[in-house]
């Protein structure tokens, strides 16, 4: 029985996660759960899931989950604070860590996670982004596996010889293709941005995606971390990745070899393909995907990016060339602006320009710890939020 423990459960990542593990009760086990300050779902999924363990990093909400549960008569025991996440992500009833709280909050955990040694599911890419060498270092040093969730990434993960190691390029690998649906807004007129709600901005035209990471599909942002992502998890070069925009959304990514061979992995554009290929690997486990039907999709494009339309995509691109604290810096702008829109404070196209004028300030530095990464973040994150004023509030 593999236990597994979900950061990030009250998250679409993590409800897609649940609803695989529910499929195979006699293989896994939830052994713990880790959200915010979301009580009443965390509850539910506690009581239906009989979980030990449930931590909440708001410690007011951890409260409110213990006190609910006792009326429910549920014998889940309850952390509180953001050190309880990391805690959950180390107990040693957890075999597999499925990494999936969104942005930088997800940092102390995965790094936990990987520290013990863990199977580590990563769907936060913001950690790898933030501090992609240190933990990639600790996964060596730890001797934990490190599995991709991203449906790209884990599509190029399927596409790589069985015995390719983190961070190293197989032999004969020649590139990387990372396929992008283009978002909701791959045709509207740039004037037209201005105007962009942020409900129309979530409303993604192929997947089912927390608020966060589609408004990051929309200004294609969302790629460009999976660009700097890729690089980090495959040991290759920037130049030897290109991302595809891909409409249908049925190729999830390509690896070209020097022979000229190019392997893809194809499915529905659902989530729990690559969580339930991670969850089971080496082996596979059904999914309750749909299966795919060619002949009802019918043809499959693609198309360069427009570097115009989505600046985001092409910073994200120069700060993976940078290296260093940069995509850290990169990453904190985003978070912020992002933020900013969906509270009304921005409009949708002064997203990318917040960030470009983070960048064209930032330091840069090496990272060499946990604090150069913290301290990238605080940066950028305080240079973001003087950026936004009234006058840029959404139209």
């Amino acid at each position: 029985m593999i236990g597994v423990a979900i950061l990030g459960s009250t998250g679409t990542v993590g409800e897609h996660t649940l609803d695989v593990i529910a499929r195979h009760p006699e293989r896994f086990r939830v052994a713990a759960l880790g959200a915010h300050r979301n009580v009443e779902k965390l509850a539910d999924q506690c009581q239906r899931f009989a979980v030990p363990y449930a931590a909440l990093a708001d410690p007011s909400a951890a409260k409110l989950l213990e006190s609910a549960l006792r009326t429910r008569g549920a014998a889940t025991r309850v952390l509180a604070g953001p050190e309880a996440l990391s805690e959950i992500a180390s107990l040693p009833e957890v075999t597999s860590v499925m990494a999936a709280i969104v942005g930088a909050a997800g940092l102390r955990s995965t790094l936990a996670a990987a520290r013990a040694g863990k199977r580590l599911l990563l769907a936060n890419k913001e950690s790898l982004v933030m501090a992609g060498p240190l933990l990639m270092q600790l996964v060596r040093a730890a001797g934990a596996t490190l599995l991709p969730i991203d449906s790209e990434q884990n599509a190029v993960f399927q596409c790589l010889p069985h015995d390719a190691r983190p961070g190293v390029a197989p032999p004969g690998l020649k590139r990387i293709l990372l396929t992008a649906s283009g978002g909701p807004f791959l045709d509207t007129p740039r004037a037209q941005l201005e105007q962009v709600t942020p409900a129309e901005a979530c409303a993604h035209p192929n997947w089912v995606m927390g608020r966060k990471i589609s408004v990051d599909s929309a200004t294609l942002m969302n790629k460009g971390l999976e660009f700097i992502e890729a690089c980090l998890l495959f040991g290759v070069a920037p130049h030897q990745v290109e991302v595809l925009i891909h409409r249908e959304s049925i190729i999830h990514s390509l690896v070209e070899y020097v022979d000229g061979s190019v392997l893809a992995q194809l499915g529905a554009p659902d989530m729990r393909t690559p969580i339930a290929h991670a969850l089971a690997w080496p082996e596979r486990v059904a999914s309750g995907v749909q299966s795919l039907d060619l002949v009802k999709v019918g043809s499959l494009r693609f198309e360069a990016p427009d570097l115009r339309r989505f600046p985001a995509l092409a910073l994200a691109q120069e700060a993976a060339r940078a290296g260093g604290s940069r995509p850290a810096s990169l990453n904190a702008a985003n978070e912020v602006a992002v933020s900013a829109f969906l509270e009304g404070g921005l409009n949708f196209a002064r997203i990318p320009a917040v960030i470009e004028s983070v960048m064209a300030t930032t330091s840069g530095g090496e990272i060499r710890d946990l604090e150069d990464v913290l301290a990238a973040d605080a940066e950028a994150r305080e240079r973001a939020s003087s950026l936004i004023r009234p006058s840029a509030v959404h139209a």
